[in-house]
Protein backbone atom coordinates (compact mmCIF):
# COMPACT_ATOMS: atom_id res chain seq x y z
CA UNK A 1 0.00 0.00 0.00
CA UNK A 2 2.86 2.33 0.77
CA UNK A 3 4.22 2.43 -3.21
CA UNK A 4 0.38 3.52 -3.68
CA UNK A 5 -0.14 6.12 -0.99
CA UNK A 6 3.48 7.67 -2.38
CA UNK A 7 2.20 7.69 -5.92
CA UNK A 8 -0.79 9.37 -5.05
CA UNK A 9 0.97 11.88 -2.72
CA UNK A 10 2.84 12.66 -5.93
CA UNK A 11 0.13 13.01 -8.04
CA UNK A 12 -1.74 15.68 -6.06
CA UNK A 13 1.28 17.45 -5.36
CA UNK A 14 1.82 17.96 -9.51
CA UNK A 15 -1.34 18.64 -9.99
CA UNK A 16 -1.51 21.41 -6.83
CA UNK A 17 1.75 23.27 -8.23
CA UNK A 18 0.31 23.08 -11.42
CA UNK A 19 -2.76 24.85 -10.76
CA UNK A 20 -0.62 27.31 -9.00
CA UNK A 21 1.89 27.60 -11.71
CA UNK A 22 -0.76 28.61 -14.27
CA UNK A 23 -3.05 30.88 -11.96
CA UNK A 24 0.30 33.24 -11.01
CA UNK A 25 0.64 33.89 -14.82
CA UNK A 26 -0.69 35.88 -17.50
CA UNK A 27 -0.34 36.43 -21.31
CA UNK A 28 2.03 39.01 -20.65
CA UNK A 29 3.98 36.58 -18.04
CA UNK A 30 4.60 36.00 -14.79
CA UNK A 31 2.37 37.88 -12.13
CA UNK A 32 4.54 39.26 -9.19
CA UNK A 33 2.51 37.71 -6.16
CA UNK A 34 4.89 39.34 -3.24
CA UNK A 35 2.70 41.65 -1.38
CA UNK A 36 5.17 44.59 -1.17
CA UNK A 37 5.42 44.44 -5.13
CA UNK A 38 1.25 44.37 -5.28
CA UNK A 39 1.67 48.09 -6.72
CA UNK A 40 4.43 48.02 -8.78
CA UNK A 41 4.89 48.72 -12.39
CA UNK A 42 6.89 46.45 -14.71
CA UNK A 43 10.55 47.68 -15.20
CA UNK A 44 10.79 49.88 -18.91
CA UNK A 45 12.51 47.92 -21.76
CA UNK A 46 16.09 48.67 -22.95
CA UNK A 47 16.82 50.95 -25.34
CA UNK A 48 20.36 49.69 -25.75
CA UNK A 49 21.07 51.06 -29.08
CA UNK A 50 19.17 54.52 -28.37
CA UNK A 51 20.80 57.34 -30.57
CA UNK A 52 20.07 60.48 -28.99
CA UNK A 53 21.97 62.68 -31.84
CA UNK A 54 18.34 62.02 -33.88
CA UNK A 55 16.24 61.00 -31.51
CA UNK A 56 12.60 62.49 -31.63
CA UNK A 57 9.28 61.76 -29.63
CA UNK A 58 6.83 59.16 -30.83
CA UNK A 59 4.51 61.55 -32.89
CA UNK A 60 1.68 61.74 -30.81
CA UNK A 61 -0.69 62.96 -33.75
CA UNK A 62 -0.80 59.47 -34.46
CA UNK A 63 -0.30 57.90 -31.65
CA UNK A 64 -2.38 59.83 -29.38
CA UNK A 65 -5.89 61.76 -29.72
CA UNK A 66 -4.05 64.81 -30.16
CA UNK A 67 -5.49 66.62 -33.07
CA UNK A 68 -9.06 64.82 -33.57
CA UNK A 69 -12.56 65.42 -35.59
CA UNK A 70 -15.21 66.02 -34.55
CA UNK A 71 -13.43 69.02 -31.99
CA UNK A 72 -14.75 69.05 -28.79
CA UNK A 73 -13.89 69.36 -24.88
CA UNK A 74 -13.15 66.18 -23.77
CA UNK A 75 -9.87 64.41 -21.26
CA UNK A 76 -9.13 61.91 -24.27
CA UNK A 77 -7.06 59.47 -22.33
CA UNK A 78 -5.64 56.36 -23.08
CA UNK A 79 -3.63 53.71 -21.11
CA UNK A 80 0.23 53.99 -21.30
CA UNK A 81 2.62 51.86 -20.97
CA UNK A 82 5.48 52.04 -18.96
CA UNK A 83 7.88 52.19 -21.54
CA UNK A 84 6.51 55.86 -22.72
CA UNK A 85 6.30 57.39 -19.58
CA UNK A 86 9.05 59.23 -20.08
CA UNK A 87 10.24 60.30 -23.59
CA UNK A 88 13.60 61.66 -24.63
CA UNK A 89 14.97 63.05 -28.08
CA UNK A 90 17.71 65.31 -29.55
CA UNK A 91 16.91 68.35 -27.28
CA UNK A 92 17.57 66.81 -24.23
CA UNK A 93 19.90 69.11 -22.76
CA UNK A 94 18.64 72.01 -24.47
CA UNK A 95 15.69 71.46 -22.25
CA UNK A 96 17.76 70.65 -18.81
CA UNK A 97 19.84 74.00 -19.55
CA UNK A 98 16.56 75.87 -20.33
CA UNK A 99 14.66 74.81 -17.52
CA UNK A 100 17.70 75.57 -15.02
CA UNK A 101 17.76 79.43 -16.49
CA UNK A 102 13.88 79.54 -15.64
CA UNK A 103 14.01 78.09 -12.16
CA UNK A 104 16.72 80.57 -11.57
CA UNK A 105 14.72 83.34 -12.48
CA UNK A 106 11.62 82.51 -11.16
CA UNK A 107 12.51 80.58 -8.27
CA UNK A 108 9.42 79.06 -6.40
CA UNK A 109 6.99 81.05 -8.90
CA UNK A 110 7.99 77.48 -10.56
CA UNK A 111 9.30 74.81 -7.74
CA UNK A 112 7.43 74.45 -5.08
CA UNK A 113 5.46 71.76 -2.81
CA UNK A 114 3.35 71.88 0.35
CA UNK A 115 4.37 70.28 3.32
CA UNK A 116 1.32 67.49 2.55
CA UNK A 117 4.02 66.93 -0.88
CA UNK A 118 6.99 66.79 0.23
CA UNK A 119 7.10 62.98 0.79
CA UNK A 120 5.58 62.48 -2.66
CA UNK A 121 8.39 64.84 -4.53
CA UNK A 122 11.15 62.11 -2.52
CA UNK A 123 9.22 58.85 -3.83
CA UNK A 124 9.13 61.02 -7.90
CA UNK A 125 12.96 61.33 -7.74
CA UNK A 126 13.48 57.39 -6.36
CA UNK A 127 11.19 56.34 -8.99
CA UNK A 128 12.84 58.69 -12.23
CA UNK A 129 16.37 57.49 -10.83
CA UNK A 130 15.44 53.97 -10.53
CA UNK A 131 13.36 54.38 -14.43
CA UNK A 132 16.30 55.77 -16.74
CA UNK A 133 19.11 53.84 -16.57
CA UNK A 134 16.68 50.85 -17.09
CA UNK A 135 15.14 52.77 -19.50
CA UNK A 136 17.98 54.47 -21.55
CA UNK A 137 21.11 52.93 -20.03
CA UNK A 138 23.20 54.82 -22.47
CA UNK A 139 22.77 57.84 -21.13
CA UNK A 140 21.96 57.36 -17.70
CA UNK A 141 24.05 54.84 -15.20
CA UNK A 142 23.11 54.65 -11.01
CA UNK A 143 26.17 54.82 -8.85
CA UNK A 144 27.34 55.28 -5.01
CA UNK A 145 27.54 52.33 -3.24
CA UNK A 146 23.55 51.85 -2.66
CA UNK A 147 22.58 53.01 -6.01
CA UNK A 148 21.26 55.58 -4.95
CA UNK A 149 22.78 58.34 -7.19
CA UNK A 150 22.60 58.58 -10.68
CA UNK A 151 24.95 59.87 -13.46
CA UNK A 152 23.53 61.68 -16.21
CA UNK A 153 25.80 61.14 -18.95
CA UNK A 154 24.53 64.02 -21.38
CA UNK A 155 25.65 66.44 -19.11
CA UNK A 156 27.98 64.47 -17.72
CA UNK A 157 26.30 65.10 -14.31
CA UNK A 158 26.80 63.29 -10.93
CA UNK A 159 24.17 63.66 -8.42
CA UNK A 160 24.77 61.87 -5.65
CA UNK A 161 23.57 61.69 -1.79
CA UNK A 162 20.06 61.62 -2.75
CA UNK A 163 19.13 59.41 -0.01
CA UNK A 164 16.37 61.22 1.95
CA UNK A 165 15.98 64.30 -0.62
CA UNK A 166 12.50 65.38 -0.39
CA UNK A 167 10.18 68.54 -1.52
CA UNK A 168 11.88 71.16 -3.30
CA UNK A 169 15.36 69.25 -3.12
CA UNK A 170 14.22 66.37 -4.36
CA UNK A 171 11.96 68.26 -7.42
CA UNK A 172 15.41 70.16 -8.02
CA UNK A 173 17.21 66.58 -9.00
CA UNK A 174 14.86 65.92 -11.21
CA UNK A 175 14.96 69.09 -13.26
CA UNK A 176 18.65 68.02 -14.31
CA UNK A 177 17.18 64.45 -15.65
CA UNK A 178 14.58 64.67 -18.09
CA UNK A 179 12.36 67.44 -20.41
CA UNK A 180 9.45 66.52 -18.55
CA UNK A 181 8.02 69.30 -15.41
CA UNK A 182 5.79 67.54 -13.00
CA UNK A 183 2.98 68.71 -11.74
CA UNK A 184 1.76 67.54 -8.65
CA UNK A 185 -1.54 66.83 -6.55
CA UNK A 186 -3.09 65.00 -4.31
CA UNK A 187 -6.70 63.82 -2.29
CA UNK A 188 -7.07 66.01 1.18
CA UNK A 189 -9.67 64.76 3.51
CA UNK A 190 -12.31 67.10 2.11
CA UNK A 191 -12.45 64.82 -0.69
CA UNK A 192 -11.16 67.34 -3.02
CA UNK A 193 -8.04 67.11 -5.70
CA UNK A 194 -5.16 69.82 -4.77
CA UNK A 195 -2.35 71.04 -6.64
CA UNK A 196 0.17 70.62 -4.01
CA UNK A 197 3.60 71.52 -5.56
CA UNK A 198 6.12 70.17 -8.86
CA UNK A 199 7.90 71.64 -10.94
CA UNK A 200 6.28 73.96 -13.74
CA UNK A 201 9.55 75.89 -15.65
CA UNK A 202 7.61 75.04 -19.16
CA UNK A 203 3.44 75.90 -18.44
CA UNK A 204 1.15 74.97 -21.85
CA UNK A 205 -1.99 76.41 -22.34
CA UNK A 206 -3.51 73.80 -20.01
CA UNK A 207 -5.16 76.54 -17.44
CA UNK A 208 -5.99 79.73 -17.45
CA UNK A 209 -6.41 83.20 -15.01
CA UNK A 210 -9.46 84.51 -17.32
CA UNK A 211 -12.75 84.90 -15.78
CA UNK A 212 -14.47 85.35 -19.52
CA UNK A 213 -13.25 84.28 -22.82
CA UNK A 214 -11.36 87.29 -24.53
CA UNK A 215 -9.03 86.16 -26.60
CA UNK A 216 -6.92 89.18 -25.83
CA UNK A 217 -7.63 88.57 -22.14
CA UNK A 218 -6.91 84.83 -22.58
CA UNK A 219 -3.43 85.37 -24.70
CA UNK A 220 -2.20 87.38 -21.74
CA UNK A 221 -3.25 85.29 -19.25
CA UNK A 222 -3.09 81.33 -20.75
CA UNK A 223 0.15 80.39 -19.48
CA UNK A 224 0.80 80.43 -15.73
CA UNK A 225 3.20 79.95 -12.88
CA UNK A 226 2.81 77.12 -10.37
CA UNK A 227 2.82 80.25 -7.80
CA UNK A 228 -1.15 80.91 -8.74
CA UNK A 229 -1.54 77.23 -8.92
CA UNK A 230 -0.57 75.82 -5.49
CA UNK A 231 -2.32 74.35 -2.75
CA UNK A 232 -6.30 75.64 -5.19
CA UNK A 233 -8.30 72.72 -6.12
CA UNK A 234 -8.93 71.11 -9.33
CA UNK A 235 -12.40 72.97 -9.90
CA UNK A 236 -10.68 76.13 -8.68
CA UNK A 237 -7.53 76.05 -10.90
CA UNK A 238 -9.92 74.92 -14.67
CA UNK A 239 -13.01 77.77 -13.35
CA UNK A 240 -12.18 79.66 -16.75
CA UNK A 241 -11.55 76.54 -18.61
CA UNK A 242 -14.39 76.87 -21.77
CA UNK A 243 -16.80 73.59 -20.74
CA UNK A 244 -14.59 71.86 -18.05
CA UNK A 245 -16.92 72.10 -15.61
CA UNK A 246 -20.07 70.85 -17.41
CA UNK A 247 -18.42 68.27 -19.75
CA UNK A 248 -15.36 66.87 -17.84
CA UNK A 249 -14.90 68.18 -14.16
CA UNK A 250 -16.60 65.36 -12.59
CA UNK A 251 -14.73 62.27 -14.69
CA UNK A 252 -11.48 64.28 -14.57
CA UNK A 253 -11.98 63.82 -10.44
CA UNK A 254 -13.14 60.68 -10.13
CA UNK A 255 -10.42 59.28 -12.72
CA UNK A 256 -7.72 60.72 -10.50
CA UNK A 257 -8.96 59.30 -7.21
CA UNK A 258 -9.52 55.98 -8.15
CA UNK A 259 -7.03 54.92 -10.80
CA UNK A 260 -3.78 52.83 -9.32
CA UNK A 261 -0.16 53.17 -8.94
CA UNK A 262 -0.36 50.18 -12.00
CA UNK A 263 -3.08 52.04 -13.77
CA UNK A 264 -0.88 55.13 -16.06
CA UNK A 265 -2.54 56.85 -18.56
CA UNK A 266 -1.62 59.21 -20.88
CA UNK A 267 -3.23 62.37 -23.13
CA UNK A 268 -2.12 65.04 -25.17
CA UNK A 269 -3.07 68.51 -25.69
CA UNK A 270 -1.90 71.62 -28.31
CA UNK A 271 -1.48 74.99 -29.04
CA UNK A 272 0.42 76.75 -31.50
CA UNK A 273 3.13 79.18 -30.68
CA UNK A 274 4.96 81.69 -31.98
CA UNK A 275 8.68 81.04 -30.71
CA UNK A 276 10.44 78.63 -28.46
CA UNK A 277 10.42 80.16 -25.01
CA UNK A 278 8.83 77.34 -23.41
CA UNK A 279 8.16 79.28 -20.31
CA UNK A 280 6.19 82.26 -21.58
CA UNK A 281 5.78 82.37 -25.34
CA UNK A 282 5.81 85.64 -26.91
CA UNK A 283 2.21 85.27 -28.24
CA UNK A 284 1.17 85.44 -24.59
CA UNK A 285 2.64 89.10 -24.13
CA UNK A 286 1.06 90.97 -26.43
CA UNK A 287 -1.52 93.81 -25.81
CA UNK A 288 -4.26 94.81 -27.95
CA UNK A 289 -2.81 97.14 -30.27
CA UNK A 290 -0.21 94.64 -31.11
CA UNK A 291 0.25 91.69 -33.61
CA UNK A 292 3.02 88.62 -34.51
CA UNK A 293 5.79 90.35 -36.19
CA UNK A 294 4.82 90.39 -39.71
CA UNK A 295 8.57 89.33 -39.91
CA UNK A 296 7.34 85.92 -38.60
CA UNK A 297 6.67 83.42 -41.60
CA UNK A 298 3.56 80.87 -41.03
CA UNK A 299 5.92 77.85 -41.60
CA UNK A 300 8.14 78.87 -38.61
CA UNK A 301 4.97 79.19 -36.13
CA UNK A 302 5.41 76.27 -33.70
CA UNK A 303 2.79 73.16 -33.13
CA UNK A 304 3.45 72.45 -29.67
CA UNK A 305 2.30 69.34 -27.95
CA UNK A 306 2.23 69.21 -24.73
CA UNK A 307 2.48 65.03 -24.10
CA UNK A 308 0.83 64.91 -20.51
CA UNK A 309 1.52 61.10 -18.03
CA UNK A 310 -0.73 60.55 -14.99
CA UNK A 311 1.11 58.29 -12.50
CA UNK A 312 -0.23 57.54 -9.06
CA UNK A 313 2.66 57.04 -6.28
CA UNK A 314 2.42 53.75 -4.28
CA UNK A 315 3.76 54.64 -1.30
CA UNK A 316 2.41 58.21 -0.72
CA UNK A 317 -0.31 57.98 -2.76
CA UNK A 318 0.70 61.43 -4.69
CA UNK A 319 -0.64 62.12 -8.34
CA UNK A 320 1.85 62.77 -10.79
CA UNK A 321 0.86 64.48 -13.97
CA UNK A 322 4.13 64.49 -15.87
CA UNK A 323 4.07 66.88 -18.64
CA UNK A 324 6.76 67.25 -21.57
CA UNK A 325 6.25 70.14 -24.27
CA UNK A 326 7.42 68.44 -28.07
CA UNK A 327 7.59 71.05 -30.54
CA UNK A 328 7.26 70.94 -34.10
CA UNK A 329 7.14 74.04 -36.56
CA UNK A 330 4.06 73.72 -39.38
CA UNK A 331 6.96 73.10 -42.24
CA UNK A 332 7.29 69.57 -40.26
CA UNK A 333 3.55 68.66 -41.79
CA UNK A 334 4.20 68.92 -44.83
CA UNK A 335 4.70 65.13 -45.37
CA UNK A 336 2.39 64.36 -42.97
CA UNK A 337 -0.81 63.38 -45.35
CA UNK A 338 -3.77 65.18 -44.62
CA UNK A 339 -2.55 66.96 -41.27
CA UNK A 340 -2.71 70.47 -43.08
CA UNK A 341 -6.22 69.86 -43.98
CA UNK A 342 -6.81 68.80 -40.85
CA UNK A 343 -6.00 71.64 -38.75
CA UNK A 344 -7.51 74.03 -41.17
CA UNK A 345 -10.90 72.48 -40.56
CA UNK A 346 -10.42 72.75 -37.12
CA UNK A 347 -9.15 76.62 -37.34
CA UNK A 348 -12.40 77.15 -39.61
CA UNK A 349 -15.33 74.62 -38.28
CA UNK A 350 -14.53 74.57 -34.71
CA UNK A 351 -16.40 75.41 -32.01
CA UNK A 352 -15.58 79.37 -31.50
CA UNK A 353 -14.74 79.22 -27.71
CA UNK A 354 -12.56 76.73 -27.70
CA UNK A 355 -10.49 78.42 -30.50
CA UNK A 356 -10.62 81.48 -28.96
CA UNK A 357 -9.14 80.11 -25.56
CA UNK A 358 -6.18 78.31 -27.84
CA UNK A 359 -5.33 81.89 -28.98
CA UNK A 360 -6.21 81.25 -32.70
CA UNK A 361 -7.49 84.66 -33.95
CA UNK A 362 -3.95 85.98 -32.79
CA UNK A 363 -2.25 84.07 -35.98
CA UNK A 364 -5.33 82.37 -37.94
CA UNK A 365 -5.02 84.63 -41.09
CA UNK A 366 -1.64 83.98 -41.03
CA UNK A 367 -1.74 80.44 -40.78
CA UNK A 368 -4.78 79.67 -42.92
CA UNK A 369 -3.05 80.40 -46.18
CA UNK A 370 -0.14 78.89 -45.99
CA UNK A 371 -2.04 75.53 -44.73
CA UNK A 372 -3.69 75.68 -47.82
CA UNK A 373 -0.48 75.82 -50.02
CA UNK A 374 0.73 72.54 -47.82
CA UNK A 375 -2.70 70.71 -48.38
CA UNK A 376 -1.95 71.84 -52.55
CA UNK A 377 1.13 70.56 -52.62
CA UNK A 378 0.43 67.05 -51.16
CA UNK A 379 -1.90 66.52 -53.63
CA UNK A 380 0.11 67.50 -56.37
CA UNK A 381 2.48 65.00 -54.90
CA UNK A 382 -0.14 62.21 -54.94
CA UNK A 383 0.14 61.83 -50.82
CA UNK A 384 -3.72 62.76 -50.46
CA UNK A 385 -6.43 62.88 -53.49
CA UNK A 386 -8.07 65.77 -51.55
CA UNK A 387 -11.12 64.19 -51.04
CA UNK A 388 -10.59 62.42 -47.93
CA UNK A 389 -12.61 63.05 -45.29
CA UNK A 390 -9.71 64.74 -42.31
CA UNK A 391 -10.82 62.32 -39.67
CA UNK A 392 -9.23 59.68 -41.07
CA UNK A 393 -6.18 60.92 -41.47
CA UNK A 394 -4.36 57.80 -39.39
CA UNK A 395 -5.56 55.22 -42.34
CA UNK A 396 -3.52 56.56 -45.20
CA UNK A 397 -0.08 55.65 -43.02
CA UNK A 398 0.99 52.22 -43.42
CA UNK A 399 2.30 50.07 -40.85
CA UNK A 400 2.36 52.62 -38.38
CA UNK A 401 5.60 54.26 -40.47
CA UNK A 402 4.16 57.89 -39.02
CA UNK A 403 6.21 60.64 -40.55
CA UNK A 404 8.30 62.35 -37.64
CA UNK A 405 9.97 65.71 -38.88
CA UNK A 406 10.97 67.41 -35.26
CA UNK A 407 12.45 70.47 -35.66
CA UNK A 408 15.37 70.95 -32.88
CA UNK A 409 15.17 73.82 -30.75
CA UNK A 410 18.73 74.36 -30.89
CA UNK A 411 19.00 76.11 -34.04
CA UNK A 412 17.10 79.18 -34.73
CA UNK A 413 14.31 79.17 -37.62
CA UNK A 414 14.56 81.21 -40.55
CA UNK A 415 12.13 83.96 -38.90
CA UNK A 416 13.80 84.24 -35.55
CA UNK A 417 17.14 84.78 -37.36
CA UNK A 418 15.34 87.61 -39.37
CA UNK A 419 13.87 89.22 -36.32
CA UNK A 420 17.35 89.40 -34.38
CA UNK A 421 19.19 90.63 -36.98
CA UNK A 422 16.17 93.58 -37.36
CA UNK A 423 16.53 93.65 -33.28
CA UNK A 424 20.09 93.80 -33.72
CA UNK A 425 21.75 97.55 -33.78
CA UNK A 426 23.05 98.66 -36.90
CA UNK A 427 26.93 98.48 -37.74
CA UNK A 428 28.32 101.93 -36.85
CA UNK A 429 25.39 103.05 -35.28
CA UNK A 430 24.65 104.69 -31.56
Amino acid sequence: MAPFLLLDALFFSCVIFTVWYFSTRTKAGPVKIALVEKDSLPDPDPLYDFDLEHATTRNHLYVNKTVRWPYYQTMSHQPMHINDWIEIDKDLKWYIDEKARVIAEKGRHVIDSTPDNDEACGELMEILVDYLPKRYPTLFEKIDCKGSGIWNKVTDERLTNLEGKKGVDALMVCSRLVQDDFLMGREREDGEVYFTGGLVAFPGKCFSRASHISWLTLIRTGFYLLSRKINKTMKQVHAPVPYFHEKILMSVERTLKRFKPTEPFERTSWEIVDDRNLHWHGIASLHNDQELPKELHPKDLFFRVDHQTFRKLPRTKGIIFGVHPIMKRIEDFADSPLIPALLTKVHLEADEKLMKYKVAPAYQERLLPYLAELTSAQIERGLITGTEEVAAFRELIKDKKYPNTQTSLAKPTDSEQLLSTLASPHPGGR
